[in-house]
C-alpha cells in the first residue's frame, strides 16, 4: 500500500474538511488545503487516502470494533476493572440502563460522519476532474462510494434510523436531513441507498488491487450481499421481522456465487491464519481487511487503537485492560457430544464453577474454542506460554477467560505498549467463511436445506484440521478437541428445522467474538428470545446480570445520541422505546 502511505500525511492536513458540524462546514479554515486548490491527480489521491485512513484509526470510545457488539450479545461480558469501569458499556450489556444520554455512544456517531464527510469530499473533488487527466477516476469514485457505504452500513446496524449524507448535500442541507423522514414508511429506502453505493463499487472496482487495503470488486459484492440480507428480513415499527423476502435472498445469492465461483478465495488451511499478525493480507480467506502498521516512520504507527482495551491484564506481558471477556454461555456452546456435533439441547447445563481442570477434562469441544478464548492452562495465542489466572483483572466479576482473536502474541513485533495495549495486526472485515455461511443461510431459507449441508460441513472439516497450533509444549492437548461433519441419519436428522439450528450454531462458533452475533440475532428477529434466555441462566452464574433484560422493540438498536438530537434542533427522531 505504498502510495497510500505516501499520501497519509496529506490526509492529515485536510482533516479540517471532515467534520459535519454546521459551523465547521460553513467556514473556510485557514492554512488548510481546500477542494478548489486540489485538482492535481496526486493530490486527489491524498483525499482518497484521507478517507481510507480516518475510520479505522479510532479509539475504543469511538470504535466500531467487534468487541463493542460482542458485549451486547451472549458471547461476551464487558470485562475491565469491574462494573464501574466504563459504566456505559455495562449499561449497554445489561440493556436496562441505556438512555439517549448514555456514554460511549455519541462519539461513534460523530466519528462516523466525519469519515463520511471525508469520503464525500473526495468524491466531489474527483468528479471535478476530467477522466483523461485522471484515468483512475471511476475506480477512485467506486472506492469512495464503497467507503461511504461501509460507514453508513456500520451506522445503520447500530442505530437503524440514520441520516444518509451523500456528496450533493451542502452545509445548508445537512442540518435539515432527517434520520427518519415522514414519508419513509420503513427503513428499506435507507438500506437501498447503502446498497446503491456498494452496487456502484462492485461495477467499477477491479477484482484485485495491486495495493493491498484498497477495496476491490469482491469486497463490494460481499457488502452488497450482506446489505441485501438485511433487506431480506424487513422490520416493522417495533423492530420485529415481518417476513422473509425471497427475492432479496436470491439477489444476494447472485453476488455470493460470484465471489465463490471466482476461485479467488478459499478457506485458510488452518483457522488460526485468520488471526495471526504474520498472515496480514496473506490468508486465502481474506476478502477485505483494515490496514494497520507499526514502525512505519511515524512516531506511533497506524495502530488499531480501537482494540486498545482488550488485551489481558497480564504482567509482564500486557499492562492493560482485560475488556471483552468470554461468557460461560459461549464457551459452553463449543461443547460437542460423543458424535462430535453440538449439544444443541443441553449445552448450557454444564457448570464451570471455577474448576477448570474438571470442566475441560470431562467435556469435549469444537477446536475453534482454542483459537477464540484464552483459558487458564491452555496455550496463549499459539505460544508455548500457558495462559494463567493472574491475567484476569476482576475474576470475581468476569471470570478468567479472555477474547483472543483480536489480540497478538506476548512477543509480537506488532505490539505497542502505551499502557493501553495497541497492536498493528490487520482487522479482517470480511472473510470467506462468512460468505459461505450467508450462502448456507439463503439456501435454507429458500427451502434448499440439503444444498446447505456440504457448505456447513466444509467449515466443520476445516475446524477439525485446525488443531496443530493448539497443542501444549509436551504435544498433548489441554482438552479433548472433537468436531465431525453432519451426516444425515447418523449424528443428525437433517431437515429444514435442524438445518436452521445448525446454521445459527455454526455462525456463532465460526464468528465468535468477531462482533457478528448480536447483529445476526437482530437481523433474524430472534434477539429478544435468545438474549432473555441467556440472561435468565447467566444471571445465576453472574449475579450482576440479574438486572439485565432485553425489551423487544427497543433494544435491537441503540438510542440516537442525545447530543445529536440537540444538534439537529428537532430534525432527528429518537428510536422507539427511548
Amino acid at each position: 500500500m505504498n502510495n497510500l502511505k505516501i499520501y497519509i500525511f496529506l490526509g492529515f492536513l485536510i482533516i479540517s474538511l471532515t467534520s459535519c458540524e454546521e459551523d465547521f462546514l460553513d467556514i473556510k479554515p485557514k492554512g488548510v488545503l481546500t477542494e478548489e486548490q486540489l485538482q492535481d491527480p496526486e493530490q486527489l489521491d491524498g483525499f482518497v487516502t484521507a478517507a481510507y485512513a480516518f475510520m479505522p484509526r479510532t479509539g475504543p470510545f469511538e470504535s466500531y470494533n467487534p468487541f463493542i457488539a460482542s458485549l451486547r450479545s451472549d458471547d461476551a461480558y464487558k470485562g475491565g476493572g469491574g462494573l464501574n469501569d466504563q459504566t456505559p458499556w455495562y449499561q449497554m450489556e445489561v440493556l436496562t440502563f441505556v438512555n439517549p444520554s448514555v456514554g460511549n455512544n455519541d462519539g461513534a456517531w460523530y466519528r462516523a460522519y466525519q469519515g463520511i464527510s471525508r469520503a464525500n469530499t473526495a468524491i466531489r473533488a474527483i468528479q471535478n476532474i476530467d477522466e483523461e487527466q485522471y484515468p483512475q477516476k471511476q475506480e477512485r469514485l467506486a472506492e469512495m462510494r464503497f467507503i461511504r457505504g461501509w460507514i453508513h452500513f456500520k451506522l445503520k446496524r447500530r442505530w437503524k434510523w440514520i441520516p444518509f449524507i451523500d456528496e450533493t448535500a451542502t452545509s445548508q442541507d445537512i442540518p435539515l436531513i432527517s434520520n427518519h423522514p415522514e414519508d419513509m414508511p420503513n427503513d428499506l429506502p435507507l438500506w437501498q441507498k447503502i446498497a446503491d453505493d456498494f452496487q456502484f463499487a462492485a461495477e467499477n472496482l477491479p477484482p484485485k488491487q495491486e495495493e493491498v487495503g484498497r477495496a476491490n470488486q469482491y469486497a463490494a459484492k460481499a457488502y452488497l450481499a450482506n446489505t441485501l440480507l438485511w433487506m431480506a428480513y424487513p422490520q416493522g415499527d417495533n423492530n420485529q421481522v415481518t417476513g422473509v423476502d425471497a427475492e432479496k435472498l436470491s439477489e444476494a445469492l447472485i453476488h455470493i456465487n460470484d465471489i465463490i465461483e471466482s476461485g479467488t478465495f478459499n478457506l485458510a488451511s488452518d483457522f488460526a491464519h485468520n488471526f495471526m499478525l504474520e498472515y496480514d493480507n496473506a490468508s486465502n480467506e481474506s476478502i477485505w481487511e483494515l490496514q494497520f502498521t507499526i514502525d512505519d516512520g511515524t512516531p506511533r504507527g497506524n495502530l488499531n487503537e480501537g482494540n486498545g482495551l482488550t488485551a489481558p491484564w497480564w504482567n509482564p506481558y500486557f499492562s492493560c485492560c482485560d475488556f471483552h471477556k468470554a461468557s460461560y454461555n459461549m464457551v459452553n456452546a463449543f461443547q460437542v457430544n460423543e458424535n462430535g456435533v453440538p449439544r444443541f439441547e443441553d449445552f448450557n447445563e454444564s457448570e464451570l464453577g471455577g474448576n477448570y481442570e474438571e470442566y475441560f477434562g470431562n467435556n469435549s469441544f469444537d477446536p475453534r474454542l482454542g483459537h477464540t478464548v484464552a483459558i487458564p492452562g491452555f496455550p496463549y495465542k499459539y505460544q508455548e506460554i500457558a495462559f494463567d489466572s493472574t491475567a484476569s483483572r476482576d475474576p470475581g466479576i468476569y471470570g478468567y477467560m479472555n477474547s483472543m482473536k483480536e489480540n497478538v502474541r506476548t512477543d509480537s513485533p506488532g505490539l505497542f505498549d502505551a499502557f493501553w495495549m495497541f497492536n498493528s495486526k490487520n482487522q479482517m472485515e470480511i472473510r470467506y467463511a462468512e460468505v459461505l455461511l450467508w450462502k448456507a443461510e439463503i439456501l435454507i431459507k429458500l427451502g434448499q436445506h440439503q444444498a446447505a449441508l456440504p457448505i456447513i460441513n466444509e467449515l466443520r472439516e476445516r475446524a477439525a484440521n485446525s488443531v496443530e497450533k493448539l497443542k501444549l509444549p509436551d504435544g498433548s492437548f489441554p482438552t479433548n478437541y472433537h468436531v465431525e461433519p453432519y451426516v444425515d441419519g447418523v449424528n443428525i436428522s437433517w431437515n429444514a428445522e435442524t438445518a436452521w439450528d445448525a446454521l445459527v450454531w455454526e455462525n456463532r462458533l465460526e464468528m465468535a467474538m468477531e462482533g457478528r452475533r448480536f447483529y445476526d440475532l437482530v437481523r433474524w428477529g430472534i434477539a429478544g428470545e435468545v438474549m432473555n434466555k441467556y440472561f435468565e441462566k447467566e444471571g445465576q452464574r453472574r449475579p450482576w446480570l440479574d438486572v439485565a433484560y432485553f425489551t423487544v422493540g427497543r433494544d435491537e438498536f441503540l438510542p440516537i445520541p442525545q447530543d445529536q438530537i440537540n444538534w439537529s434542533r428537532g430534525v432527528y427522531k429518537q428510536n422507539p422505546g427511548y
